[in-house]
């Protein structure tokens, strides 16, 4: 599959690199078609590289790892046409750090950014997951034993569909995919990363999940 990962950061590093290794034909996508960290990417992992546009272009997927405070500019850049009718995968947050630890989370007229993405490109199809949870466990749940969740949100049932295959491929079990319904359910997905980023600086780890027990 065809997939383009938008960002150079250690999210957008730590995914395109597991979807490279599993066979997917990846471009990893930036402001600059010379970004360094890009360049360096792809050549490590056999890929591709280039600006959000091109990167978005011929994708299948779009995966938005950029932070959520610049995800907007990011998926203008990357444009209307080549997002339209795509599965555009969020995983950002919007976590504002001027004020030093921790971040202040940014709801804009109280959406979440996956909702701002999907008013501003209504023909992409938005689908919220992995943003409540570490890099390296988004695509290695194993990192955290017994059960733990990654949630989706989404107003497009085929869309959640095929970003739960692309979860499962990644090691993530059916039981542990839990679907909150549609796109307004990303702000409370979205609220929830406060709590992570506090017990991260009380636990001293990343490798710790959510889960839902009933």
């Amino acid at each position: 599959m065809k997939i383009a990962v938008l960002g150079t950061g250690e999210v957008g590093h730590t995914i395109a690199t597991r979807l490279a290794g599993l066979g997917h034909e990846v471009t990893m996508g930036s402001r600059s078609a010379d970004n360094p960290a890009a360049k360096e990417w792809a050549a490590a992992n056999a890929a591709a590289h280039g600006t959000f546009a091109e990167a978005a272009a011929d994708a299948e997927i779009v995966v938005n790892a950029t932070g959520g405070l610049v995800s907007l500019a990011a998926l203008t850049a990357a444009g209307a046409d080549n997002l339209r009718g795509k599965v555009v995968v969020d995983v950002s947050n919007g976590l504002d750090f001027s004020e030093g630890f921790p971040p202040k989370i940014v709801t804009p007229d109280g959406v979440s950014v996956a909702e701002q993405l999907q008013r501003a490109f209504p023909e992409a199809r938005v689908v919220k997951t992995l943003n409540t949870m570490n890099n390296a466990v988004m695509v290695d749940p194993s990192r955290v034993p017994g059960h733990h969740n990654v949630f989706l949100s989404g107003d497009d049932e085929t869309a959640k569909a095929a970003v739960a295959e692309l979860l499962r491929s990644f090691g993530w079990g059916d039981d542990q995919i839990l679907d909150l319904g549609d796109l307004t359910s990303a702000r409370a997905v979205e609220q929830l990363v406060g709590l992570w980023v506090r017990l991260y600086g009380a636990l001293g780890t990343g490798d710790f999940n959510f889960a839902v027990v009933k």
